[in-house]
């Protein structure tokens, strides 16, 4: 009888500790009604690179690392039960379930998928909406104009918007969306190169902080803006950091595929403060970024800089 009685009131101490954090988690979410997620942080082609010839590729053809993903973000709205993708990439489909498990919806499709620009690491995953795979019906693709006007006019992403698996929201420049009551994103142009379409960064809005996304530019000094003042007008500042250095190509021009290297941009950064500095999350690795380890020399010295690099599966309230 006593270990009887004691093992309901174990029991009831059990549901009541459950019940307990039900109800902060419930106060937590109210608190902080949209999370920001890091769904990949990896340049276009991904890790391994195709025919990469060196020592961190071939460890990664042998033991793919799950962590590995391409570059987005993922968007959630606890409070009005919606999510959104930034980015659709050649991962879009694990990303997805991803985002779905931590949104806590019935399905893998967002509410809306943000687009920055037309190079294959950033649109491509929309191919997973069509007839051979999803057959997805009407989901809200953002895109800049010249983006929109490349997808209706070029196969097989005609395809996707004749067969209603796609619905394209054009946007502009500067003019902010208002996604639902707790969210609203900018689009921001930015230089780089714009073959097939306008590039921008985004600007995410939550009900307390704000991001700043800017996974892919030429230059900062090409920018008519100045990104030390962008950073200082958000919470955190996620940029692109496809290169530590030059050293890092040695087999291509350089100058055909610019980036902001992230010794430049360290340097540039280096009058900001403290707090400032810690905004800064580099993203949008290549494959030859030292950064991608976090036990590298270049990973610490990021740190020790006051700097962050991004880190798969990362959450941050908005």
């Amino acid at each position: 009888m006593k270990n009887t009685f004691f093992s309901i009131l174990l029991l009831l101490c059990a549901c009541k500790n459950q019940d307990e954090q039900k109800n902060n988690a419930a106060i937590s979410e109210t608190q902080s009604p949209v999370s920001l997620y890091v769904l990949g942080t990896i340049q276009d082609a991904g890790s391994p690179h195709i025919d990469c010839q060196k020592e961190c590729c071939s460890l990664l053809f042998k033991n793919p690392d799950p962590d590995r993903k391409v570059v987005s973000l993922g968007v959630v709205d606890h409070e009005n039960g919606k999510s959104f993708l930034f980015e659709a990439t050649p991962d879009m489909s694990s990303q997805l379930r991803l985002l779905r498990n931590f949104s806590g919806k019935h399905n893998d499709i967002p509410d809306g998928i943000f687009l920055t620009h037309a190079h294959i690491g950033h649109y491509t995953g929309l191919m997973f909406l069509g007839r051979e795979a999803k057959g997805a019906n009407q989901v809200p693709v953002y895109a800049m104009p010249k983006m929109k006007s490349f997808l209706e006019n070029n196969g097989p992403w005609d395809q996707l918007i004749a067969l209603n698996n796609i619905a394209l929201q054009e946007i502009q420049d500067e003019v902010p969306l208002q996604l639902t009551s707790n969210i609203i994103v900018i689009p921001i142009k930015v230089p780089h190169r714009d073959e097939y379409s306008e590039t921008v960064g985004y600007k995410i809005v939550g009900p307390n902080k704000s991001v700043l996304f800017i996974p892919d530019i030429d230059k900062w000094h090409k920018w008519e803006k100045s990104i030390i003042e962008e950073i200082k007008k958000v919470d955190f500042a996620f940029l692109d950091a496809s290169f530590f250095n030059e050293k890092e190509i040695n087999n291509r021009d350089i100058s055909e595929i610019p980036h902001p290297f992230v010794i430049e941009s360290m340097k540039l950064f280096d009058n900001l403060s403290d707090k400032e500095k810690a905004k800064v999350h580099f993203i949008h690795f290549n494959h030859t970024n030292p950064l991608l380890n976090p036990k590298s020399t270049e990973s610490r010295l990021v740190q020790i800089q006051g700097f962050n690099s991004a880190k798969f599966q990362q959450k941050f309230t908005l």
